[in-house]
């Protein structure tokens, strides 16, 4: 495998779990599970929010409103899947 196609892929993969972490934290602080006031979980927050949030604003004024369920993640994280599949099969 060529190593810019590993580094790709292993960069798009780390960037979907960073967005499955994000929306799992999204969950635990909306059920009360976590304390959002607690510094370590403010700032882990704001870190996912601060790398995700400009892919998925795009994403979300895009789709209608669909109460309060978001599921901008699940489409970029298939936007990104299918650019990765798309590069490998483009260039193998």
């Amino acid at each position: 495998m060529n190593p810019f196609f590993w580094l790709i892929s292993t960069i798009i993969t780390l960037y979907i779990w960073i967005l499955i972490a994000s929306a799992v934290l999204s969950w635990l602080i909306a059920f009360n599970v976590v304390n959002p006031y607690n510094n370590v979980v403010r700032t882990i927050g704001d870190a996912l929010y601060r790398l995700t949030e400009p892919v998925l604003r795009p994403i979300r004024s895009v789709l209608p409103n669909l109460g309060g369920l978001d599921i901008s993640p699940v489409i970029l994280i298939l936007i990104l899947l299918f650019a990765e599949r798309l590069l490998f099969w483009a260039f193998n």
